[in-house]
Formats: C-alpha cells, structure tokens, sequence
C-alpha cells in the first residue's frame, strides 16, 4: 500500500530519510515492510536551509534586535519540542541521537519558509500528490503527517486517501466542524501519535503545558469520532512501553520499534 508522508515546519523531505545519527530513516524502513513511499516537501521549502548561524539580515528563520517577530532558532527547537532543556542536554532515558555530531546534524537538517505559509495551497497540492499516487499505483495513500504538516491532512481532499497517521499534529479537528464531518463521511481511519515528556515533562516550561493541551484534543476528537461511527486512536506511547522520544520520534534510536507498532496498526486497519 503507498504512503505519502509530509514534514512539519522547519523541516524537508529528510526527515524521513534518516535520523541525525545516520539511522535508517522511515522511508526505507516502510519500504523493507513493503509499502511504496512518496516524500513530499510543501511549497516554500527545501533541504539543507539552515547554515551554523542564523542570518540576521532578514526575518526568516531568525530573530533580530529590530524585529518583534518570533522565529525558532536551534535552542527553541531543542526545548520547545522536548529533546532537552537546554541544548546540548537531553532528558532522562531520552532516545534522541548523543553526540554533537548528531545534534549538529539534526539543526542543519531545519529548513525556513521561503514564502507565507499558505494552508489551502498547501492542501490543494497535496490532493493532486495523492491524485497522482493513485494514478501509479491504483491504490489510495496512508497519508502519514507530522507537526504543521497535520493541518495539512485535516484539509487534503479525502477522495484518494486510505488513512491518516498524524505524528504529533499541532492540532486536531474540531468536532462538529466541516473538516470533521468531511473526513468522517470519508470513513478514513485515523491515529494520532504521541511520544514523552508531555505528562513527566518540566512543569516550568510552556511547551509541557502546550503539548497535554494538544494531546487532550486529540483524544477529545477521537473519542467523538468514534462516538459518530468512525475510527479514530491516540497512541501515547509511553504507555505501550515506548519511552524516551520527542516530538521527533520518527528520527530517534527506537525509530524501528515504533514503525513496527505503526505497521502493526496499519495492518489492523486499513483495507
């Protein structure tokens, strides 16, 4: 069955391609497991787009003495999306990559808009992708999202897609909505991953506190979802035995065990 996956924000393509300590990255992984995979980059973006310094004689991607304008550098990241509290440090059992090889890796792999983030434009291209995935393998697309790149495949058009396994979107749908209705009157399939450091996460930083909001709502979506006869799943995976990751959880050492859990979804639920 063909998978289509999306990077979130400030990433590319790569994402999937391997991990900071040079890993076998998802794309090959779902391939051994015999699964055609297609990697998407969304519009404005590209690999490689951060250098060791941030430029601070523009706006994108950086902060500047005279902009009010909020744009993540590598500590943001690192904190932000629960590898550690202050870079090069990671948390407790962590399986995100040691070594400052790996971690320089992974903060070159982040990549900045080049144009406005446009999510109907975004969503538009992504039908057409799975158009044309279906056009080569006659079959519809387990559409496989991460971060901002969930908001993208609350919105893609339905009519070519098989499921939806969103890693840690920024958000779910919004139950009632007509996003809601049009995916559930589609009948996809949906799971929502979670990794740790969201429950036993530093309660003095924002993020904790942002991401068991995001969590709660998905769960809340799947819950009501299911309720009007869909099927919907939040896997935290902490409580399947799987610890240690960040909201990268597809780039870290354990990186295979929870394709195995993804594969093993997958199987049970879609046709």
């Amino acid at each position: 069955m063909p998978m289509v996956f999306l990077h979130g924000y400030g990433q590319s393509r790569m994402g999937w391609m391997t991990t900071p300590d040079g890993q076998e990255g998802w794309s090959t992984l779902f391939m051994r497991k015999r699964h055609s995979v297609f990697l998407v980059d969304q519009p404005g973006r590209g690999e490689a787009g951060a250098a060791v310094r941030m430029t601070m004689d523009g706006k994108l991607d950086a902060w500047a003495a005279d902009s009010k304008d909020y744009k993540p550098g590598d500590q943001a990241w690192y904190t932000h999306f629960r590898i550690g509290r202050v870079a090069p440090g990671r948390y407790e059992g962590s399986q995100f990559p040691a070594g400052d090889g790996a971690q320089d890796q992974f903060f070159r792999q982040m990549t900045p808009n080049t144009t406005t983030f446009d999510l109907a434009a975004c969503a538009e291209a992504l039908g057409k992708v799975m158009a044309e995935v279906k056009a080569i393998t006659g079959r519809k697309s387990i559409f496989v999202t991460h971060s901002q790149g969930g908001r993208v495949g609350w919105e893609t058009p339905v009519e070519n897609i098989a499921a939806i396994m969103a890693i840690e979107p920024g958000g779910a749908p919004l139950p009632g909505s007509e996003q809601y209705k049009r995916l559930l009157g589609a009948r996809i399939p949906i799971v929502i991953y979670f990794g740790d450091y969201i429950d036993n996460g530093p309660g003095d930083i924002m993020s904790t506190g942002f991401w068991k909001s995001v969590r709660d709502d998905a769960a809340a979506f799947a819950e009501r979802y299911r309720a009007d006869g869909g099927s919907a799943e939040v896997v935290d995976l902490p409580k399947t035995g799987l610890t240690g990751n960040s909201h990268f959880l597809f780039q870290e050492l354990n990186n295979d065990a929870i394709a195995d859990h993804v594969e093993a979804w997958i199987q049970d639920h879609v046709k």
